[in-house]
């Protein structure tokens, strides 16, 4: 089956195309340093034809929940250290997704200081846990123009980090409503300086951090994942199919390793669409993200709408997954309960494998 077959992803070369999603599993130390409990679960999952790494913060103040990771400190570096070893000897590919969350925090979860964004547009219809419990998102602190150099510098060296660290390569997070994403769609953005109104001006600040980034890996060893048309954290766009064309074609221009095209659902018929766009105007390898089955992925891959699937709570369940697909065997159910379980093995790395 061709989800079971080698390609490349830019000058990465994967074994098959059934990648392991980013996915936040919350089992770091409470310094948001990967121990040996993170180690052993991406070492389980080594099979894939590239792990992604979960959200990754970029910098002390830019916590989103607890036990999340880092990769700004030599602490982070070592921590994650153990983890890309683990890896690598078990046969493994590993990228890290380097993230900062934007309006979508709490000054509770750091140290009073206030959430910035690309406005002063705060997160409706949601609470976020904090130490104080569940609180309403804050408005954030639009971020000034001589400021997000800064910012930019902040992937810099967490691209920097993450190759001390040993990772293959990091993908930039644009989605989900986090920082990149509240300058790239116009729901949150609507700034009058070069960092809004038009689409070029909105995906400015995306493309300064890929470009960063790739100062450090080169463009064939960087990812970008943005997702148009994904409600989470209170964001929408007035033309998402426009915003997919150029985002698609800035990273055609640079050479970019992948493209991860996060759906809300991919049978959806306006994601099938935005999959239609990307593959158009993108003519390196296309990952798709977001509800697909074996079945589904190896569809898609087949109609040339994607490279490589990103499978997140399958992959989650079933530490072999790509062996599962090969043999079309049932797949573990997952144990909803135990997603979000600081320090604990229970529905992390306790899942079975197929007998051999």
């Amino acid at each position: 089956m061709q989800l079971l077959s080698p390609t490349q992803l830019g000058t990465l070369s994967i074994p098959n195309r059934v990648l392991f999603a980013p996915l936040t599993r919350v089992r770091a130390d409470a310094e948001n340093v990967p121990g040996e409990l993170m180690a052993d679960y991406y070492r389980q999952r080594a099979s894939a034809g590239l792990l992604i790494a979960e959200a990754t913060m970029v910098a002390g103040d830019a916590q989103a929940w607890p036990h999340q990771p880092g990769i700004h400190s030599t602490a982070h570096v070592a921590g994650w250290k153990r983890v890309t070893d683990a890896v690598h000897a078990s046969g493994g590919r590993i990228y890290l997704q380097i993230w900062h969350p934007g309006r979508a925090t709490h000054p509770a979860l750091n140290a009073g200081v206030q959430p910035v964004s690309s406005s002063d547009k705060a997160l409706r219809g949601d609470t976020i846990h904090t130490p104080e419990g569940k609180l309403d998102y804050p408005t954030p602190r639009p971020l000034r123009l001589d400021e997000l150099p800064g910012i930019v510098e902040l992937f810099r060296k967490a691209a920097a980090n993450a190759r001390l660290a040993g990772f293959d390569g990091v993908q930039v997070h644009g989605a989900h409503g986090y920082l990149l994403d509240q300058f790239l769609r116009d729901g949150v953005n609507d700034r009058t300086d070069a960092y809004g109104g038009s689409l070029a001006n909105r995906a400015r600040l995306l493309f300064e951090v890929v470009d960063a980034a790739a100062t450090v890996f080169g463009f064939g060893r960087v990812g970008l994942r943005f997702s148009p048309l994904v409600g989470f954290n209170d964001m929408v766009d007035s033309d998402p199919a426009g915003l997919v064309a150029h985002v698609a074609a800035e990273s055609e221009k640079r050479g970019l390793g992948f493209l991860e095209l996060r759906h809300a659902h991919f049978d959806q018929p306006a994601e099938y669409e935005l999959a239609r766009i990307a593959r158009k105007h993108f003519t390196g390898a296309l990952v798709r993200n977001g509800g697909f089955t074996r079945d589904a992925g190896e569809a898609a891959i087949r109609d040339g709408l994607a490279d490589a699937i990103a499978y997140g709570v399958p992959f989650l369940a079933n530490p072999d997954l790509p062996r599962r697909f090969l043999l079309n065997a049932p797949l573990n159910t997952p144990d909803v309960s135990t997603f979000y379980v600081a320090a604990s093995r229970a529905g992390y790395t306790d899942y079975p494998f197929l007998a051999a």
